[in-house]
């Protein structure tokens, strides 16, 4: 049976509504309809689950986009062979998001490679799609931004961006010591966040090493210990992860053919007679 003919005058009326995206499988959809004598309400219901499904999945990708996660970081391309040790029962409880709506705080540790990153993005990812505003940094970028707004005075707007926002997940952090007002604007923004947002940390360091690469102890060690105190702990260890996601040209097939250029001959000159 041929798909149906949307007519002219019903794709105004949705154009009209925003529902022109549901007339990409309106046709396929009212033939299978008629096909299963699907009653009106269900076919109604169906086309229009879709479509709320796919705003979701549309705006929760322009979220994941703004803060800055990388699309490839899903639970859904993690490779479950990876040889890494973590326990599952903490990541179910982190993937239910709970500690976003209770505003604690995660940190993720483990040595290089293991895939730190790729889990704290993949609960990024999570939390845009429930609705969740969501910024994620890499520590060294973002101290450099706090440092710049000092500097172009955005800093108040940038602190109460980074203070508000839903889930902050800092990546790499405590890789090297902070200086003065790197270790004040790190406390600021712990003491802020505390208790009213939730924070993602990753880090090749133990918490307990944290407290040495703040400029100021007491500044670090009021900083870390309401941080900590507040935090799931969630430790990696294992095999790099890295080396899974290393380009395999027979996985990823052969890049396409570029055009052959032949080498032209070299013009010799002629040596002019002289004498």
């Amino acid at each position: 049976m041929a798909p149906r003919v949307v007519s002219a005058p019903l794709r105004d009326a949705m154009k009209q509504l925003r529902l022109g995206q549901i007339l990409e499988t309106l046709p396929g959809r009212i033939t299978l309809a008629e096909k299963e004598a699907l009653p009106i309400e269900d076919f109604l219901l169906s086309i229009f689950t879709d479509e709320i499904e796919r705003r979701k999945g549309a705006a929760a990708a322009r979220r994941a986009d703004a803060a800055g996660l990388d699309p490839d970081m899903v639970f859904e391309r993690w490779d479950k062979s990876a040889k890494v040790a973590f326990d599952r029962r903490v990541l179910q409880e982190l993937s239910s998001l709970r500690f976003v709506e209770a505003h604690r705080n995660v940190v993720i540790l483990g040595p290089v490679g293991v895939g730190k990153t790729f889990v704290a993005s993949a609960l990024g990812h999570v939390a845009c799609h429930s609705g969740f505003n969501v910024r994620f940094h890499r520590a060294d970028n973002l101290l450099r931004l706090l440092r710049q707004s000092r500097l172009d005075n955005s800093r108040e707007a940038l602190m109460i961006e980074l203070s508000t926002t839903d889930l902050l997940i800092i990546d790499d952090f405590a890789l090297e010591p902070m200086t003065r007002d790197e270790s004040r604007d790190v406390y600021q923004l712990f003491v802020e966040r505390t208790a009213r947002a939730a924070t993602i940390i990753t880090s090749n360091r133990d918490t307990s090493d944290w407290l040495a690469l703040f400029d100021d102890a007491l500044l670090g060690q009021s900083a870390v210990d309401r941080f900590k105190n507040n935090a799931y702990d969630l430790v990696i260890d294992g095999e790099s992860y890295r080396e899974r996601l290393k380009p395999d040209i027979s996985k990823d097939g052969p890049p396409p053919s570029a055009p052959v250029v032949k080498p032209q001959p070299l013009l010799r000159r002629k040596r002019r007679n002289r004498g």
